[in-house]
């Protein structure tokens, strides 16, 4: 830092400009005046600069120490304030819940994203709908029901080639088996691979059977398909800068090289029978004019191993990159007509997919059309496994004679990592200049920019370094020091005691602020996306529930829009239990279906009535007041998938001492255990909890509930302890939840202490009619991955 010794800059300037030309005059010349400048300076007062640089500090003067060390205090303070808003921003936003690892060698951070496979079942390839619409059940991966993704990185099982990714998937039916070729990303030497698993369920499960071809070069893109009896496959290889054709000698894990097909590093190509010729599609990047991701050619041939020549019309694409040019996956006939898959790469590469019909191929002229495929995309964007991505789909028909799909998709966009790394490092910067700025402006910082002088010194020779050659020196001096004038006139314009400057202070440091968040944000905070967890490499799905009524409309609205973006909701039912009903095609922005079921009676026993139009086996009760993360609903889910049985909930209670009192969570992390879970945001299952609360047994406790319009969650771990001697409560810790039950004039618990005065004189009736909870109570902390608490 440079504190200026005069007041005068016109006199430092042309001191500076005589010196550097002097410098450029010569050595000898310069000396001498030097000399005669330093001494007239020196006579007109200005500090001694005979021989030394002018952004030297000497620490004998008092007033430099005190700038130094005021200084020095402003940028120390400034990063104290800072680290500490950084430190708040991510206990807001970032889960201090460490994610299970799907994989010990696998399943990294990559560019190129993290995708992975879904499978799709209709009865036509327009007609697609994901497998969890299929209501397949997996008892051993606690998948009621089975949902997308059923193949990811954790999948690839094989140590010695662990997975960042899978994708491009090509399915061979052989049966009922179906094998699954796909493209991994190899963790260890970042190529890809062609892996191969089995399923013989459909493709609810799949069994990685290994590594099915691993050359030299990456490999992507396997299309295997069938040809007199002999199963080929032809990767992609053009990193090798040719097409290669393989055959089977042991399926699906033993290949041979056939034959080199084309000497063209043709990128996603596919290979047809159609019309007595053999048509090869792909794309050439390397050809002259060739736009990325938007040029296709064809190439035909008489036989599959026989001379292959180009069409007439190549490139038949060359345009925009957004139009579908490059494959997308296996062509497919359906009632007859050819369609080819084609990528949609405009916003990012692989942005989805588009479907083609083919109305004239020939050797001269190429014709399609684009038809609707059908797909209905995901609403709930980075928490969707395929939310911003899908770029591959084969569709074959089965022996049944329905459809089949696989399909790759993707939470991030390409080069996502990168991104998020490039703008935290801006954001850092900005920061810096932020916080250099406010000091300027608070008279902190006298100097942000070095003098010429302190780039370089010491005689001219001819093998000066660049830095310190006198004309690009002088030229920095110059640029330096109006850079310095301008930062002692813009403190000289702001007045720090009108209401414009503290206004500009203000601005600056939101703006900070700003910065520190976008920092953290990118550092710290992942993708971004609040994904769900996998059991036993398997995901399911589940059911909210929450009842409410017509003074309580603008709570269900925020309610609806937040939860129906977490990644395993599937549907979302309202119980309407007073006034007139919302439309939920109109009324709320969801990304699932939502269904509001209108019930007679204004009764807290109606949220645990048996629906046979549940199509899961968990239901997630939760309250219409209550906000917490995605990611906590997802830890609770996961959690509820191990321990079925159980109640797994948010909010635990200790019911004990004699007579029983209801007290709150505090009571229980006292006294370091608890035996009850709230219901009100609890996981259950669907059949046997509800089934339980409708039976004869607890048709006297129904009637207590309806006569104290309360205590529903008391009589449902009644119910559930005093039938089973093992554990059936379980806790998961919140990152954070917010109970908006506090500013409504509509919620039952808004009065805390008349409201636990109720439910004590809940408990001491249900202990009469059920006996006592039992006395065992579950100690905090118990769970290895500590989401206890």
């Amino acid at each position: 830092m440079y504190l200026p010794c005069s007041n005068r800059p016109h006199e430092a300037l042309s001191f500076e400009q005589r010196y550097a030309n002097a410098v450029m005059a010569g050595e000898e010349m310069g000396k001498g005046l030097k000399n005669s400048m330093s001494n007239s300076l020196g006579s007109a007062g200005c500090c001694d600069m005979s021989l030394k640089c002018r952004c030297k500090w000497r620490w004998d003067s008092p007033a430099r120490t005190c700038v130094l060390s005021l200084t020095f205090i402003f940028f120390i303070a400034s990063l104290l304030i800072f680290v500490a808003l950084g430190i708040f921003f991510a206990w807001l936003t970032i889960s201090p819940f460490e994610k299970p690892a799907l994989s010990t060698l696998g399943c990294g951070e990559d560019d190129e994203g993290s995708w992975s496979i879904g499978v799709y079942h209709g009865s036509n390839p327009f007609a697609l709908h994901p497998i969890e619409d299929e209501g397949v059940q997996n008892d051993g991966g606690a998948a009621w029901p089975v949902a997308n993704p059923v193949f990811t990185c954790a999948s690839v099982s094989d140590g010695t080639h662990p997975s960042n990714f899978v994708a491009d998937p090509f399915l061979y039916i052989q049966g009922d088996a179906l094998y699954l070729f796909f493209e991994t990303k190899n963790a260890i030497t970042m190529q890809g691979d062609i892996g191969v698993a089995k399923s013989i369920d459909q493709g609810a499960t799949w069994q990685h059977l290994g590594i099915a071809l691993d050359e030299e070069w990456h490999l992507s893109y396997p299309y295997v398909f069938n040809h007199d009896g002999q199963i080929y496959m032809m990767p992609e290889g053009s990193e090798k800068g040719d097409i290669r054709l393989y055959r089977a000698l042991d399926f699906p894990l033993r290949w041979r090289l056939e034959k080199v097909l084309l000497k063209k590093p043709l990128v996603d190509a596919f290979l047809i029978q159609h019309n007595e010729y053999f048509w090869l599609f792909g794309s050439d990047f390397s050809r002259f004019g060739a736009k990325k991701n938007g040029e296709l050619e064809i190439w035909y041939a008489d036989s599959l191993q026989g001379k292959w020549k180009q069409h007439k019309g190549n490139p038949v694409h060359n345009s925009d990159k957004s139009l579908g040019a490059r494959n997308g996956g296996r062509p497919f006939v359906y009632e007859g007509q050819l369609y080819r898959i084609g990528q949609d790469c405009g916003d990012t590469y692989g942005h989805h997919i588009r479907a083609f019909r083919v109305e004239s191929l020939t050797k001269d002229k190429f014709k399609e059309v684009e038809v609707p495929l059908g797909f209905i995309e995901s609403k709930k964007g980075r928490n969707a496994w395929n939310g911003l991505r899908y770029h591959h789909l084969d569709a074959q028909q089965l022996p049944s004679g329905a459809w089949i799909a696989v399909m790759d998709g993707d939470r991030v966009p390409s080069g996502d990592s990168t991104r998020r790394f490039l703008l935290g490092s801006l954001a850092m910067f900005c920061l810096g200049v932020l916080i250099i700025l406010v000091g300027v402006i608070l008279g902190v910082v006298r100097c942000v920019f070095p003098l010429s002088r302190c780039l370089g010194g010491g005689k001219r020779n001819d093998t000066s370094s660049f830095w310190t050659r006198p004309h690009f020196t002088s030229k920095l001096h110059k640029i330096f020091s109006r850079l310095n004038r301008s930062s002692d006139a813009l403190r000289g314009r702001i007045r720090l005691n009108t209401c414009g400057g503290v206004l500009l202070l203000c601005f600056l440091f939101v703006l900070a602020v700003a910065s520190i968040c976008v920092a953290v944000r990118c550092f710290f905070g992942g993708n971004g996306a609040e994904e769900a967890y996998s059991v036993q490499g398997q995901y399911s799905q589940f059911t909210m529930l929450t009842m409410t009524y017509e003074a309580r409309l603008w709570n269900l609205k925020m309610y609806i829009k937040h939860y129906s973006r977490c990644a395993s909701v599937r549907e979302i039912v309202v119980v309407w239990n007073k006034g007139q009903p919302p439309n939920p095609e109109t009324d709320f922005d969801s990304a699932v279906p939502v269904r509001v079921r209108v019930e007679e009676k204004n009764s807290l026993n109606n949220r645990f009535k048996s629906d046979p139009l549940i199509k899961t086996r968990a239901v997630f009760e939760l309250d219409d007041d209550i906000m917490m993360t995605c990611d906590d609903v997802e830890r609770g889910f996961r959690v509820w998938r191990e321990n079925p049985d159980r109640l797994v909930g948010f909010y635990p209670r200790l019911i004990d001492g004699s007579p029983l009192k209801y007290r709150d969570e505090k009571y229980a992390r006292t006294k370091k255990g608890y035996n009850m879970i709230l219901t009100g945001a609890a996981f259950m299952d669907t059949k046997s909890a509800f089934q339980k609360y409708w039976s004869d047994e607890a048709k006297e406790g129904r009637s207590l509930v309806d006569e104290f319009f309360n205590c529903e969650d008391i009589l449902m771990n009644y119910l559930l302890a005093n039938q089973s001697s093992s554990r059936t409560v379980e806790y998961v810790h919140p990152a954070w939840a917010i109970d908006t039950s506090k500013l409504s004039s509509a919620a039952i618990s808004r009065n805390t202490q008349m409201h636990y005065r109720v439910r004590t004189n809940c408990l001491l009736r249900f202990s009469e009619i059920f006996g006592n909870l039992p006395l065992k109570k579950w100690g905090f902390e118990s769970r290895k991955d500590g989401w206890d608490l």
